[in-house]
């Protein structure tokens, strides 16, 4: 035995603790503890304080789509690491370790859906891959959604979550940024709503780019929302921020964003918005109705003055 051994215990870990704790957490927000199946009965918010936590792209569609309305479009496209891009490991293990890890195979979710029987175009980003950075194959799938939808006449909803443009596709992710800005505004031309909702945290390329764009963007209580994260920002400028700057109560008070809404009332908030824009009628076609009103009547007050002519010989 060396002069420095020694024996050491042997301490049994109990996966499961028996003594009831087991499944609880601290809350993030309140501090106060809370169990795993409280959260999840409650869409992931904390049941004392209301903190809301992240949610998959599964269990997003889950809350805001009719049960079983959602159809998946666009699944068929894969990512390639064409740059060969290797940081700490390489980006195609990055890629099999992200499928594994939240279960999808990219980190953007699109198809159509009911909300509350209303047809949507909604497309989701998930977090859990990759922290919901933006590649080729995201900006693709979201652009093609927004041209689906514009084709045949459908409101979109885009969910946001993400870390930004995703780094080991270079200026291939950047270009993302352009390619669903453009088809934005072809949507927009056509006079269809956009609704965006920005969830905790949405940054980066995806705040640069089509989450900042819509008709109506909303979101949730305590989201960061921003370019660059307020660490990197401070570091920058080289003082501190406000207090909540970021945060998405201090950007509806500054006016960037149009309102903030609790995850319970998400689906029905977003319903009346897509009511209200699909069904009031469009400015060219009032315009249209107006001016045949108005044929009508000069043809009408021409008929009257011919029989008023008619009458008086």
């Amino acid at each position: 035995m060396g002069l420095f051994s020694r024996n050491k215990p042997k301490i049994k870990v109990e996966a499961v603790k028996k003594d009831g704790f087991s499944g609880w957490i601290k809350c993030s927000g309140c501090s106060e503890m809370i169990h795993a199946n409280e959260l999840q009965n409650n869409i992931n918010c904390c049941p004392k304080c209301g903190y809301h936590y992240r949610m998959s792209a599964k269990q997003r569609i889950a809350l805001l789509s009719d049960e079983n309305s959602f159809q998946e479009m666009f699944s068929n496209f894969t990512t390639v690491d064409v740059l060969n891009f290797v940081d700490s490991q390489k980006y195609v293990d990055r890629i099999k370790e992200a499928r594994e890890k939240s279960g999808g195979e990219e980190a953007a979710l699109v198809g159509t859906c009911r909300i509350q029987e209303r047809t949507v175009a909604l497309g989701v980003l998930d977090f859990s891959f990759m922290g919901g950075s933006m590649g080729s194959v995201v900006g693709e799938k979201i652009t093609l959604i927004i041209e689906y939808a514009t084709k045949n006449n459908l409101p979109v909803v885009i969910v946001s979550a993400s870390g930004g443009a995703r780094m080991q596709e270079s200026i291939l992710s950047l270009m993302q940024m352009a390619k669903t800005s453009a088809a934005l505004t072809k949507l927009h031309e056509k006079r269809l709503p956009y609704i965006s909702v920005l969830t905790n945290p949405t940054t980066g390329g995806v705040t640069a780019s089509f989450a900042s764009l819509g008709d109506i963007i909303i979101a949730e209580p305590d989201a960061l929302i921003a370019f660059a994260g307020p660490r990197v920002v401070e570091q920058t400028i080289g003082q501190k921020l406000p207090k909540g700057a970021q945060k998405s109560e201090f950007l509806l008070e500054k006016g960037m964003i149009d309102g903030i809404v609790e995850r319970k009332d998400l689906k029905k908030k977003i319903s009346y918005f897509i009511e209200f824009f699909m069904d009031n009628p469009r400015p060219e076609d009032v315009k249209d109705r107006l001016q045949q009103k108005l044929k009508q009547l000069l043809k009408f007050a021409d008929m009257q003055e011919t029989e008023f002519a008619q009458e008086n010989k």
